[in-house]
């Protein structure tokens, strides 16, 4: 008698040809996953790169701005000079190559602001750079008065600076020769910290919090130069009423009510108007009339991407160049 199977044969068979199938579709389905995944992430790169693109075009024309500025005006950096313009979001659609798509809406722009990094207090002032190092008393103090004005604890400023003064190498040699008046020394620590390269980095510095960051962030900066001047002419208040002893803000809006007047033209003028209010530019405190660092804020969209950062722009007699450029 023959055995009776063909009805669980078909079974078996139709369910291995479902199984099948089913695999040759996920196999199928994880093929095209990855080949959208592959092809989302190269428009994520050509995106990336359009973006940087645009950034460094847009610094290009900030050097050329500041460059004409260096031109026309020499010897004075306005505060409501044409470099400080703010651009406002601007449309760039027509000018990036891109395969359009119908009824696709596409977005690319620009923003961004120049600032004058001179109006701010140089963290780099404080060290004295050479020899056995050391800190500068009077940027020293020049610093103190600035938390004060700022309402933050001035006696962080001694914190700071030694810190600064540690990143140059400050302690690490003996001591040769006189001691000079305006250097500070500073004792041998534990190995040598990292320099400061940004504002933030006051983070790492015992009694800083975000708070006080956020406090300070817009009046004091790090640049590669030490011992750079404060530009008068563009400097806020808090710290124009930092540069002298027995200064403060209310003497610091005199100052700036002065320049809104007139700008000084020189150095002179700017002593000639302290005098004015009763008071004496220490020696050691560098000012000036004029900025050779700026600071750009930038943002640009494109498509779904979006690229914020901040850059540093040296401006000099035979040009101008980016130092920096730091993505936030």
């Amino acid at each position: 008698m023959k055995p009776r199977f063909p009805a669980r044969q078909r079974g078996v068979a139709v369910v291995t040809a479902l199984l099948l199938t089913t695999l040759a579709v996920s196999i199928v389905a994880s093929l095209f996953w990855q080949q959208q995944v592959q092809v989302r992430s190269m428009e994520n790169q050509r995106l990336h790169f359009q973006t940087r693109w645009i950034l460094r075009g847009g610094l290009d024309l900030v050097r050329l701005i500041l460059r004409q500025d260096l031109m026309d005006n020499r010897m004075v950096t306005r505060a409501d000079g044409i470099w400080a313009t703010p651009l406002a979001e601007t449309r760039l659609d027509q000018f990036v190559e891109r395969e359009r798509i119908e009824g696709e809406t596409f977005d690319a722009s620009i923003s961004g602001q120049t600032y004058d990094a001179q109006s701010r207090y140089n963290l780099a002032n404080l060290a004295i750079v050479g020899g056995a190092g050391g800190i500068n008393r009077a940027q020293l103090a020049v610093f103190t008065r600035l938390l004060q004005n700022l309402q933050l604890n001035p006696a962080l400023a001694q914190v700071v600076a030694t810190q600064v003064a540690r990143s140059e190498g400050a302690g690490l040699l003996a001591q040769s020769g006189p001691p000079q008046p305006n250097v500070l020394p500073v004792q041998a620590g534990n190995g040598q910290p990292m320099k400061m390269l940004r504002p933030e980095d006051l983070l790492s510095v015992a009694g800083f919090d975000q708070k006080a960051i956020e406090k300070l962030r817009e009046f004091v900066v790090v640049l590669p130069q030490a011992q750079t001047p404060i530009n008068v002419n563009t400097a806020p208040a808090e710290l124009l009423g930092a540069l002298a002893p027995g200064m403060a803000t209310a003497e610091g809006q005199a100052l700036l009510a002065a320049r809104k007047r007139t700008p000084y033209m020189n150095k002179q003028a700017f002593e000639a108007q302290m005098t004015s209010l009763g008071k004496t530019l220490q020696p050691d405190v560098e000012v000036d009339t004029r900025s050779d660092y700026f600071l750009v804020l930038s943002r640009v969209k494109l498509d779904r991407a979006e690229l914020m950062s901040w850059s540093l722009v040296h401006r000099a007699q035979n040009g101008t160049q980016i130092v920096w450029i730091r993505e936030i």
